[in-house]
């Protein structure tokens, strides 16, 4: 399999733990890694990666990955298919498994999915939005303020949260500016902001805030997990997302029945039938409505999370199976529709899972690092990612910066309670401390 990693990363220590699991060889292609980086971490994959390529960018080009399956055929090597989870690259990897006659979905429809303007438009002439979208501009800035309605402000083409926030009567285009200004500079993020970050508003959606690890195998979904966003926090150019939790916590069987009837038509009227999404979205109560369909799994720990929930199938290694069974017209796609079935949620907003979790993510703030540990007052959690450490220099930044995160698992009997308990003591689960704060 070749992995294409974005500068150096991109969950390739679980892609490697699963291909070497599988006995399947493992190749790499990568972006240019960041200076301080360099060499360690290409040494690092080196040591493991079957073969290592190296792009001469911080972005990979479609001409990079042709080459490399090239330069492998010549080399003898049978490549069966590829995988990305570096969103800005999810074109490149189905361009790719094009190429390998691996079914996925066509590298156009997965740049389409990447412009949330295009998306929210056609949900919305299918009936199946509620939102109106616009592109801004500094005029549609100034009427949208003046008509008195609430407004969200994400980039058209974005990833994570970046540049994500509320419209406020004080939002000024010259911060949008800023904010564009500051994205070109932003090495890892700007591969995904398409030619430049340009912003789009549309109608805010209240109501709480999920997502759906979906599967879509020969047009069939599969919803392996639902995911609630049990803590979010909104800030003046980002939106947080602090904890989640699975089953959610919130919703009745008859509105998550809504919610994957809802969701069938949305990626039907998508023409999406193959592939893996994290497709987040809000129920308002009275009606769902589409965040985005990230064509990926999740970040965080949605994938360990399904882990735990889903009989140790992790949302990668299902993806990866996917890849696999989608090769095999016969028992093998069979045997693993099946056990999708088994595994997740049915129509009528039923689960056979046992296990709940919770996890929560850290952020670090700006300035630099004294410490980073585990408190030992704190229930042991079942994953432990550290991802800075003291000494660390946090610059500011218009999105996320990563500190840490933590998942707990549980009996789904004991949720409603072990959920308040747990969503209390995390806040405190991490000891953080730090030699300067803000610049």
């Amino acid at each position: 399999m070749l992995i294409l990693s974005h500068c150096g990363f991109s969950f390739l220590e679980d892609l490697k733990l699963e291909l070497h699991r599988r006995q399947l060889r493992c190749f790499v292609l990568s972006s240019l890694p960041l200076p301080e980086h360099v060499p360690a971490r290409l040494q690092q994959i080196e040591s493991w990666a079957d073969r290592l390529y190296v792009g001469d960018a911080h972005q990979l080009r479609s001409d990079e990955v042709t080459q490399t399956l090239q330069r492998l055929h010549e080399a003898g090597e049978q490549v069966t298919c590829c995988i990305s989870v570096w969103e800005g690259y999810r074109h490149l990897m189905a361009q790719a498994n094009l190429s390998l006659g691996t079914y996925d979905i066509a590298p156009e429809q997965a740049l389409a999915l990447r412009n949330k303007l295009a998306v929210r438009n056609q949900l919305a002439a299918a009936g199946l939005s509620h939102v109106q979208a616009h592109a801004l501009s500094a005029p549609v800035l100034q009427a949208l303020q003046l008509d008195g309605r609430h407004y969200f402000i994400k980039p058209i083409h974005g990833i994570a949260s970046y540049a994500a926030f509320p419209m406020h009567p004080d939002t000024r285009w010259d911060t949008l500016e800023a904010l564009r200004e500051a994205s070109a500079s932003d090495t890892v993020y700007a591969s995904a902001f398409n030619e430049g970050l340009e912003f789009m508003a549309e109608d805010y959606i209240p109501g709480k805030e999920f997502s759906f690890e979906t599967l879509l195998l020969d047009g069939q979904v599969h919803v392996v997990a639902i995911h609630e966003k049990y803590e979010v926090t909104e800030t003046a150019e980002t939106v947080l997302e602090d904890s989640c939790t699975t089953p959610p916590a919130s919703l009745d069987q008859a509105q998550i029945a809504a919610g994957l009837a809802w969701l069938n038509q949305v990626l039907g009227c998508l023409a999406l039938k193959w592939g893996c999404y994290h497709i987040e979205a809000r129920f308002t109560d009275e009606h769902w409505d589409l965040i985005e369909v990230n064509p990926r799994v999740g970040g965080s720990l949605i994938s360990h999370s399904v882990e735990a929930v889903a009989d140790g199938h992790s949302m990668l290694s299902l993806w990866l199976d996917l890849l696999f069974a989608s090769q095999d017209d016969g028992p093998l796609r069979e045997a693993f529709a099946h056990r999708l079935d088994r595994l997740g949620w049915h129509a009528d907003g039923t689960t056979a899972q046992t296990t709940a979790t919770f996890f929560r993510v850290y952020f670090a703030k700006p300035g630099t690092l004294r410490c980073v540990e585990l408190a030992t007052a704190a229930p042991a959690p079942s994953v432990t990612h550290i991802l800075l450490k003291a000494g660390d220099v946090i610059p500011a930044h218009a999105r996320e910066v990563f500190l840490g995160q933590l998942l707990w698992t549980f009996p789904r009997t004991e949720h409603p309670a072990e959920l308040k308990r747990l969503s209390r003591i995390s806040a405190d689960a991490l000891d953080i401390q730090y030699e300067t704060e803000g610049f």
